[in-house]
């Protein structure tokens, strides 16, 4: 008989042994971990996939390939039982190997470190590498990252990756040129400003003019600057026009030192995603999974 007032709570066994073998990528390896014979872990996962009522792993000659829904439960526990086995006496090592998370200079000060600051407080190691996401990409293939927030999505499997956060893009200026902020603002009413530019083939302006106004964007940039917070920052000053990421001029936008030109309720979006080394997921780098899906996605 099916207990429709359980609180999940009867299962917790099940669920250290999933997070176990998750982790370590094998049912012997979970097995020694655990103390317990291996035919045991065998067991009690397959007891959990019958409870949820579907398959968590993907059996192979090399141990186990979690699912995308395994993927999801690990997220969602791993922290929890990380905490519960640190209060019962397992406490963070201060000595650990440092989680290396690279990034967008710009992503990583404005959202990423917000949302990491409190578990490095309470003992997390950690290194930050700015760049590039085709550069960091590589080096998280490498072996030398361990963790990668990319523009880019990684193809194929061996680089295990979730959607994280939906940049949105904005027309901004500041106040000082005579610009009526419309949505129905025609590009000619941006003749004579001077645009500022993330790269000489102005990528971002570029997907914006063709989602948001239909047409090819034909201007050469006043100014290139390949660092979205020295763009805003130049846009403040009045030196011209630019498109940026919404979550970079939230301040700015507030505070009335840029003005959005032309809203819309379909603006270009830029994808980012979650992407980790190959191999078992860490107590830390899975922390680290965690904190950024609470404390970034949306």
């Amino acid at each position: 008989m099916t207990d429709r007032n359980s609180d999940g709570l009867r299962n917790v066994a099940l669920w250290r042994t999933f997070l176990s073998a998750y982790r370590s990528g094998s049912v012997s390896a979970a097995a020694r971990s655990l103390g317990v014979a291996q035919s045991s872990v065998t067991a009690q996962l397959q007891t959990l996939e019958r409870t949820i009522g579907e398959p968590l792993f993907v059996r192979h000659a090399r141990g186990i390939r979690p699912t995308a829904r395994a993927d999801e439960f690990a997220v969602r526990l791993g922290a929890p039982f990380d905490s519960l086995a640190e209060a019962l006496g397992a406490p963070r090592r201060a000595d650990a190997a440092p989680v290396r998370l690279g990034g967008a200079a710009e992503f990583l000060e404005r959202m990423v470190m917000p949302a990491l600051a409190p578990a490095v407080a309470e003992g997390l190691s950690l290194t930050v590498h700015p760049g590039l996401a085709d550069d960091l990409l590589a080096a998280l293939t490498a072996g030398s990252l361990d963790v990668v927030v990319s523009a880019i999505r990684p193809r194929g499997r061996s680089l295990p990756s979730t959607p994280l956060f939906d940049e949105e893009f904005a027309l901004v200026a500041s106040p000082r040129f005579d610009v009526t902020p419309s949505p129905e603002l025609d590009v000619r009413a941006l003749d004579g400003i001077p645009l500022l530019a993330y790269a000489h083939d102005v990528p971002i302006a570029r997907r914006y003019w063709r989602h948001v106004f239909g047409t090819r964007l034909d201007r050469t940039p006043a100014m290139i600057a390949p660092d979205l917070r020295a763009l805003a920052a130049a846009a403040v000053a009045g030196a011209g026009f630019t498109v940026l990421p919404t979550y970079l001029i939230r301040e700015e936008i507030s505070s009335g030192d840029l003005v959005v030109l032309r809203e819309t309720d379909d603006p270009p979006i830029n994808t980012l995603y979650l992407v980790r080394r190959p191999g078992p997921l860490t107590a830390a780098i899975a922390e680290i999974d965690t904190l950024l899906r609470s404390g970034v996605a949306r």
